[in-house]
């Protein structure tokens, strides 16, 4: 007897031959490695950040640079807590059985960590050339970086995604 198609317990899925389970922990382990990739940048600015307030300059900085400093610094660990919390909450659910409610707790927990990530980013960005340079380049550069990261890290996706588009 020949069958046609995939076994009953097999869904196609973006042309692979996967059962649900098996694409729940392939795109689980798809996101632990890419926030793999994150996590070293938020890590090493936070670090960063840390250091300021006890260098000699730290003194010297307007109200507006030491509230930006600390939007910065909150940005940070808010980033750094999202983007930690799927890994740590994977370790703690081991063996419950539930990685779909994960998966989907995961993904937002990262793309929120991005979104806050971004934040961090362009608000050092401005602290540190507002400090160096002049409010005015402070702010051309912050919207010069946050145009940046939403093309790279949300339209070009989106433009890519409605476009159907599988390549890069």
């Amino acid at each position: 007897m020949t069958t046609t198609g995939p076994p009953r317990d097999r869904q196609p899925d973006d042309d692979r031959d996967e059962t649900g389970a098996e694409r729940v922990d392939r795109e689980l382990l798809e996101l632990l490695n890419e926030l793999r990739v994150a996590l070293p940048g938020v890590q090493f600015l936070f670090a960063f950040l840390l250091v300021v307030p006890f260098q000699q300059g730290g003194a010297r900085m307007t109200d507006l640079q030491r509230d930006v400093y600390f939007v910065t610094l909150l940005a940070a660990v808010v980033a750094t807590a999202l983007l930690i919390a799927p890994a740590a909450q994977h370790r703690v659910l081991f063996r419950q059985h539930d990685k779909e409610a994960l998966l989907r707790r995961s993904n937002r927990n990262a793309s929120l960590g991005l979104t806050v990530l971004a934040l961090a980013l362009v608000s050092a960005v401005f602290l540190v050339t507002d400090v160096l340079f002049s409010l005015t380049q402070a702010v051309v550069a912050a919207i010069v970086v946050a145009v940046l990261l939403g093309w790279l890290w949300i339209a070009g996706p989106v433009v890519q995604r409605a476009r159907g588009s599988r390549t890069g």
